[in-house]
């Protein structure tokens, strides 16, 4: 039959995404409870579901409104997206003096920290897909723009050194040079990136101290198991302790203090502990739906520019799923990332829903088949 252009947005993946949230705020109540008493003075055990609601709320009216955004908006603004990007990543730093950015990475919103760069993975990608796709989505010949890319890669590396993030450069890095292989680089050229990026998280891992002890105790976790391994420590405790079944919801024993951060970068954890091994796994394959939902939108994009903007943010968050995950279960270091939709983090949230409404809204002009 003939192909035509849909009309509608993909239902299935905004299914899969809604379910993810509704899981995270049932998740974040389970492990929170105990956090949220504690710094209440034992005043409410929702202070966190609280807060993360909020976020729900805003990351939806986000997510409606650029789903209602025609993508060729950000197509004819994508220039501008580059210092978009960079005045985000600087926006810590510039407000730091004044005492509404701290941690180097965070400025106060009032309601609660934002942390500009996770909004500056969206502007990167969307100014990688309006550079990558050419002039007036003409492609040009990609090979050219190798050490540009660099360029701008290694300028962001270093204002995310800078502030001591070494897990969100790894997301900007995985998702530029993926894009930058689906836009047609040479292969010579995407193995010369990757050697360069290698070093550069190298030289990152050896001249701080902390990253250089968490990079040796993923080496051998058993090794300090009272100081650096502590926290991998109890986050494979936590995942053994749940077996296939898990504990039981509301169950976990290394919510209470023993695992850190266990409503942020180690929910996943307490998920296996509560819900067990099998049931966790349904959430990964929830994400694989979702990645595969995103690269049937990429693949019947309209253009160059939609297919690459689709690609990138799947990219991004199939690629922070697997380091938060891989980090969990000791495959890969501790990196500090959340885990996409489900952890608490309200900047994180709204950022990605901000990218499933772009997402969604390419859905809606992407050329199928009459079926």
């Amino acid at each position: 039959m003939d192909n035509f252009r849909k009309r509608h947005s993909d239902y299935w993946l905004s299914l899969a995404v809604f379910g993810l949230i509704v899981f995270g705020l049932i998740m974040i109540y389970s492990v929170s409870k105990y956090y949220s008493l504690d710094i209440t003075n034992n005043q409410t055990d929702k202070y966190y579901l609280t807060r993360q609601f909020v976020a729900v709320v805003i990351g939806l009216v986000v997510w409606i409104v650029f789903q209602a955004i025609d993508y060729r908006f950000w197509q004819r603004h994508a220039g501008k997206m580059l210092f978009i990007t960079a005045g985000l990543l600087l926006l810590p730093l510039i407000l730091a003096p004044f005492g509404l950015g701290y941690g180097g990475r965070w400025i106060n919103l009032g309601i609660f920290p934002f942390q500009p760069a996770e909004v500056a993975k969206l502007t990167f990608i969307l100014y990688l897909a309006g550079w990558f796709s050419g002039r007036n989505g003409s492609p040009e010949k990609i090979g050219q723009k190798f050490w540009p890319f660099i360029a701008i890669a290694g300028f962001i590396a270093l204002l995310m050194l800078i502030q001591k993030d070494l897990g969100t450069l790894v997301i900007f890095v995985v998702a530029g040079a993926g894009m930058f292989a689906i836009a047609g680089a040479p292969v010579y050229q995407l193995i010369s990136g990757g050697g360069l990026a290698t070093l550069l998280i190298w030289l990152a891992i050896k001249l701080e101290p902390y990253r250089m002890e968490r990079f040796l105790t993923f080496l051998n976790p058993e090794k300090n198991s009272l100081g650096s391994g502590y926290h991998i420590q109890n986050a494979l405790i936590a995942i053994g302790s749940g077996g296939l079944w898990g504990l039981g919801f509301g169950q976990s024993k290394q919510k209470y203090l023993y695992l850190p951060e266990a409503h942020t970068d180690s929910i996943f954890a307490i998920i296996c502990e509560e819900l067990g091994m099998l049931r966790a796994f349904l959430v990964i394959a929830v994400f694989v739906f979702i990645a595969l939902r995103g690269l049937k939108i990429a693949r019947n994009a309209p253009d160059v520019f939609s297919r690459l903007a689709a690609s990138g943010i799947i990219i991004w968050l199939f690629s922070q799923m697997i380091i938060n995950i891989g980090a969990m279960f000791s495959l890969i270091p501790l990196t500090g990332v959340t885990l996409p939709l489900i952890s608490y983090g309200g900047s994180s949230l709204i950022a990605l829903l901000a990218g499933i409404g772009v997402l969604n809204n390419i859905a809606k002009y992407q050329v199928t088949n009459g079926k």
